[in-house]
């Protein structure tokens, strides 16, 4: 786990987010979680979603724009945290940042060798997930992971919406995950802290 740590961007009035990945990752279902979670904070919320030209093998991505004020424009421009669970959906979506954008990108799944001058963060979200119960789960652990390091939605919320959206046979399954998302991300704010000069 590595990371460049930079000032979270979640007290902005606005923060706009892109989950990236292959499809099937469920990247599209976090995505709709998140907005939920939102909403149940109480916040403004806008979110959209792409398939690439294959919805199983292809790029997908969701984009979720959080803001306690009205959204005048209902698209992310340039995202405050971007999430990569594909090697492709890194390299398309990692030069449509800006200077302070955050990228979140699963350590099993991308090069060990990408470069990026923005901060990056490396979780070993699909091998959590796997260790978790099912790779399947991957989506969710990157979703309570983000948020630890974003404080985009309050976790209690972010439970609730995790379990409203998924089937109930798999709700334990699910709420284990966000937990591990959250244990991972705990973990490397332990270790950037301890490295701070």
């Amino acid at each position: 786990m590595s990371a460049n740590l930079s000032s979270t961007q979640s007290s902005r009035d606005l923060v706009q987010i892109r989950l990236s990945g292959a499809g099937g990752q469920g990247l599209i279902t976090a995505g709709i979680i998140l907005a939920e979670a939102a909403l149940l904070d109480g916040k403004n919320v806008v979110q959209t979603q792409s398939y690439g030209p294959e919805a199983r093998l292809g790029a997908s991505k969701a984009e979720v724009i959080i803001s306690s004020k009205k959204i005048a424009y209902p698209q992310v421009t340039k995202p405050d945290w971007l999430l990569c669970l594909s090697q492709d959906a890194f390299q398309k979506y990692a030069s449509q940042t800006n200077a302070d954008t955050a990228v979140i990108v699963d350590s099993g799944q991308i090069e060990s060798d990408i470069s990026t001058d923005r901060c990056l963060y490396r979780l070993p979200m699909t091998e959590a997930a796997t260790k978790t119960g099912s790779k399947v789960v991957a989506n969710v652990v990157a979703l309570g992971a983000m948020n630890r390091l974003a404080g985009l939605v309050t976790p209690k919320n972010l439970r609730e919406a995790v379990s409203k959206r998924v089937p109930e046979r798999f709700r334990t399954l699910n709420i284990k995950a966000l937990e591990v998302g959250e244990e991972l991300a705990a973990q490397l704010k332990e270790q950037l802290d301890h490295s701070k000069p």
